[in-house]
């Protein structure tokens, strides 16, 4: 099994990925043990001495003014934990659970929290045991972290609260632990308040949506490929020089896709045979500038995960000069922010594509198709509730978009007065996510059966390759009206695992 060491200088995306999805190992470097006994050594002097540091000997968050005396402290940190896990509705995704614990100890490993290198430890042992904390939906306000959801995961190496086993059942966390051979830890000065306190959930689910949508994406220039086909558009607006004299590099990348999909059809360029078009309509004509100015937003959301999976996010932090300082990293507007574009921008991928579906069943703008692209329309109905779905969930998706991050609401008796709701939006940007899959698995589902309906003429090797597979995938092609949920399921299933790009792409060469 693939191993993931964490040193002091943060983890890459692909670290996240190892171990949040495919269950990589994890092991503590060297320099980052060597950086936590150090930085310990701080805070065991600090605690040490009379005057009071926030975290080490005080309260927290309004209550930060309270001196707490030495007998105290274990039962301070405790408290925290156990007060803190305060999580309801449904359960996270385990996926999310493990990126959000390894990102968590990604920090602590840096050096700068001042957490004992065996708490770090018992964190990677929970993880390579298989163990998930149970965590709810509802928590965090994304500021001073996301705190009921990391609280949920320290109570677990405390031995306390729920978590789910390697085999999948929902148990009492000592009892696996214990299993396990993992001693449950004692918190000492600072550590409850450093387990609790950074983005690694809003994160976790950035770094996840980004891999998805950077796959999707190009399963959008595919549909869109396809469409057009479908269509009988033209190519002619993919040319190289006229992206190039508006330069955006994703607009430039997502025509240079499209162009190379569609290389070598007999659909494209009929737009003035039967039915005359001066151009295609803007959902096909402009399918790289909507497209491309998603790929630019996921060009920027992927600099600022890099940014923060480089960075120590804790409060108050360690300094290499032996400072103990409180600060305000902990506050997740630069990721938040990010995760909210990406919810606009998922919102207008998906409306475009359902937009070229509609256009695809509508007899009147389709261009030679029958309507709904029914076997016998009338006695079939075709796609028409295919559309209906997709459209709704289009509708969705237009909620989706609207910015969590615009909407601070102030906690912890007005101290913590402004947060970031990145929680909240990295949650909805995953079901966008989801949805937008759905979407572009209706478009494909009509435009490969469009294509098939043009009889005569042939496929670009490269769409002829996707229709293949997905028909092998068990989405049906054209023919009388059947039970559709099943071939929309399949459909669905094509596009998120993936094989759509991969069919593509067997032609194609790698796409941008």
């Amino acid at each position: 099994m693939h191993t993931v060491v964490v040193g002091t200088s943060g983890v890459t995306a692909s670290d996240v990925l190892a171990v949040a999805r495919d269950g990589a190992r994890v092991e503590l470097a060297e320099e980052a043990v060597a950086a936590l006994a150090a930085a310990r050594g701080i805070v065991d002097a600090l605690a040490a001495k009379p005057e009071p540091v926030y975290g080490v000997s005080t309260g927290f968050g309004a209550l930060a003014t309270r001196h707490i005396s030495q007998e105290l402290r274990a039962q301070l940190q405790r408290n925290i934990v156990r007060s803190h896990a305060a999580g309801m509705g449904a359960r996270v995704e385990r996926e999310v659970v493990r990126a959000l614990m390894f990102l968590r100890l990604k920090t602590v490993c840096s050096g700068h929290t001042g957490v004992r290198p065996e708490v770090a430890q018992t964190m990677a042992d929970v993880l390579n045991a298989q163990i998930t904390p149970v965590v709810h939906e509802y928590g965090s306000l994304g500021c001073s972290g996301d705190l009921a959801p990391l609280s949920h995961c320290a109570l677990t190496l405390m031995g306390e609260g729920d978590a789910e086993g390697p085999d999948g059942v929902v148990r009492p966390a000592g009892e696996l632990l214990a299993e396990h051979g993992i001693a449950p830890v004692e918190l000492r000065e600072k550590e409850g308040l450093a387990l609790l306190n950074g983005t690694d959930g809003m994160l976790g689910m950035l770094v996840m949506a980004l891999a998805d949508l950077d796959m999707l994406y190009k399963s959008a220039d595919i549909t869109a490929a396809l469409s057009l086909e479908a269509l009988l558009g033209t190519d002619k607006v993919l040319a190289p020089e006229l992206h190039a004299i508006r330069p955006h590099p994703g607009q430039g990348a997502s025509a240079a896709n499209m162009l190379a999909v569609l290389k070598g059809s007999e659909l494209t360029g009929h737009h003035q045979d039967d039915a005359p078009r001066v151009q295609d309509a803007y959902s096909v004509r402009c399918a790289p500038q909507v497209a491309g100015a998603g790929r630019d937003t996921l060009a920027h959301a992927r600099l600022v995960a890099e940014r923060e999976l480089a960075s120590a996010v804790d409060n108050p932090v360690v300094l290499p000069d032996g400072r103990v300082e409180s600060n305000g990293n902990f506050h997740g507007a630069p990721v938040a922010y990010v995760l909210d574009f990406l919810a606009i921008a998922v919102a207008d991928l998906a409306s475009i594509a359902e937009r070229r579906t509609d256009r695809l069943l509508d007899k009147n703008r389709s261009h030679g198709l029958p309507p709904f692209l029914a076997d016998d329309a009338g006695v079939d109905s075709g796609l028409m509730i295919a559309q209906y779905t997709q459209a709704a969930l289009v509708s969705e998706l237009k909620r989706l978009a609207v910015p969590a991050s615009a909407d601070s609401i102030p906690s912890s008796a007005m101290q913590e007065d402004h947060v970031s709701m990145g929680w909240s939006a990295a949650r909805k940007l995953r079901t966008a996510v989801d949805n937008l899959t759905r979407v572009l698995a209706v478009e494909l589902y009509a435009a490969s059966r469009a294509v098939e309906l043009r009889e005569g003429l042939s496929p670009a090797p490269a769409t002829q390759a996707a229709i293949t597979a997905v028909r092998k995938a068990g989405v049906e092609g054209p023919g009388p009206d059947r039970f559709l949920a099943p071939d929309l399921a399949a459909a669905d299933a094509f596009v998120r695992e993936g094989r759509l790009v991969s069919a593509v792409e067997a032609v194609t060469g790698p796409l941008r």
